[in-house]
């Protein structure tokens, strides 16, 4: 089967890794992709949002499988236009339809699906620039912290916690009025703040069958202690120490099941994955958000916890025949620890070598935002390069990966020393 990957990430690249284990894949093209991929696939330069070449390469190379993996091809409806065109219609794609990625395309249509199918969820209203003021009410109405979400896609910086009242209305008009997040912030919802510890819960779903995933934990902010900016994630843990099977069975029968009973009475298009971002409070869980792909850094803790072949799980999600295959999971501890651009997640520089790669062993090393420059692996992004590592327990993994992040160098790297602090 060949098969194409869309994305630049680490997240894709861990799919590369595990789909390529697979007697399944005859050829693999990831697109654009990055330095690490580029030595396992082949990269091709498409941009992800580009339906029309995709298209265009998907036909001449005879692609079987797409493999959808950031957020915004699904948002913009790379499956409907895949499964509108005869030409495509027998292409396995991966990734729910545009009605489908709205749950994580609008926090509001995210929140009213909740409320719809009964699924656990914190208080909400929503908010325009043309109500701004009753936003600002809203506002005094609640216990700070005060939560403020941009309701578009925001690259998941969208969203404000915030103690003072003051600071959180003079943010809602930023993002209101002087769209501080662009037109993901055209929309705000506001929301009550649960007090609890995060987990990310992963479903795989045919949009009639499904199958639980490893549970992941992320570390968002820049700073040691979850201090600073929020990120696209520095660093996973898989599984998720205090998420036991009393805990996952209140998690299957009060949010997955419920989910995935909506998809269908919904007549929603859903064949991919779920990615439910909760929040344990006491023993309870709580959606906070909905993604309609797979998490990064999360997926380089989850995919390698797979024993199963993935290009099978995947052809019969695309096939909805999931409930004729078993996941079976690698039972040790992964962790994954992020090194970064000095200034993420602000301004930082590009095009600084990487060095060590070909030093570290025992782990696996995922390409986040790398590139190539006059032969040699340089850095292209904020985040740069994912360690993953296995261990009895997540303290015995992390031993690990920092050992070999000490080999990695690039001019102003930094990471987090301290993952898994909350967790002990």
């Amino acid at each position: 089967m060949n098969i194409l990957i869309l994305g630049a990430g680490g997240r894709e690249h861990a799919f590369a890794y595990k789909i390529l284990e697979s007697e399944h894949c005859s050829k693999l093209f990831v697109a654009p992709g990055n330095a690490g991929t580029a030595q396992i696939a082949q990269n091709i330069d498409l941009k992800v949002t580009n339906f029309e070449a995709i298209r265009d390469f998907v036909l001449k190379e005879n692609i079987q499988m797409l493999v959808v993996g950031p957020e915004d091809p699904l948002v913009e409806g790379i499956t409907d236009f895949f499964t509108q065109d005869a030409r495509l219609k027998d292409v396995l794609v991966i990734g729910p339809s545009k009605r489908g990625a709205l749950l994580e395309g609008s926090k509001q249509r995210a929140k009213e699906f909740m409320f719809t199918h009964k699924i656990p969820t914190a208080a909400y209203q929503s908010f325009t620039g043309k109500s701004l003021d009753a936003g600002k009410e809203f506002l005094k109405t609640l216990t700070p912290p005060y939560v403020l979400k941009a309701d578009g896609l925001a690259g998941g910086k969208g969203v404000l916690i915030l103690e003072d009242l003051d600071e959180a209305q003079t943010e809602l008009e930023n993002m209101l009025t002087q769209s501080k997040f662009g037109e993901a912030g055209a929309k705000v919802v506001i929301e009550e703040f649960l007090s609890g510890i995060e987990l990310s819960v992963f479903v795989l779903t045919d949009g009639k069958n499904y199958k639980v995933l490893p549970t992941a934990k992320d570390y968002k902010r820049i700073g040691e202690g979850d201090t600073g900016l929020n990120t696209g994630g520095m660093g996973a843990i898989s599984p998720v120490p205090f998420a036991d099977a009393e805990f996952m069975h209140k998690v299957e029968e009060r949010i997955i099941k419920p989910t995935i009973d909506g998809l269908k009475r919904e007549d929603i298009d859903y064949k991919g994955f779920v990615f439910i971002g909760l929040m344990k409070v006491g023993d309870d869980p709580f959606v906070i958000e909905y993604n309609v792909r797979m998490g990064d850094p999360e997926t380089e803790v989850v995919l390698p916890r797979i024993k199963s072949d993935l290009v099978v799980l995947l052809q019969k999600t695309a096939q909805q025949r999931l409930d004729e295959v078993d996941v079976e999971i690698e039972a040790k501890t992964a962790v994954t620890v992020m090194l970064v651009s000095g200034g993420y997640p602000e301004e930082y520089e590009k095009g600084k070598e990487i060095t060590g790669i070909n030093q570290v062993e025992g782990s696996l090393v995922f390409h986040a935002g790398t590139g190539v420059k006059d032969s040699k692996t340089v850095t292209s992004g904020g985040r740069v390069l994912a360690v993953t590592s296995f261990g009895n327990d997540y303290k015995e993994a992390l031993k690990k990966s920092y050992q070999n992040v000490d080999k990695l160098h690039f001019d102003k790297m930094y990471y987090r020393k301290d993952l898994g602090f909350d967790l002990t």
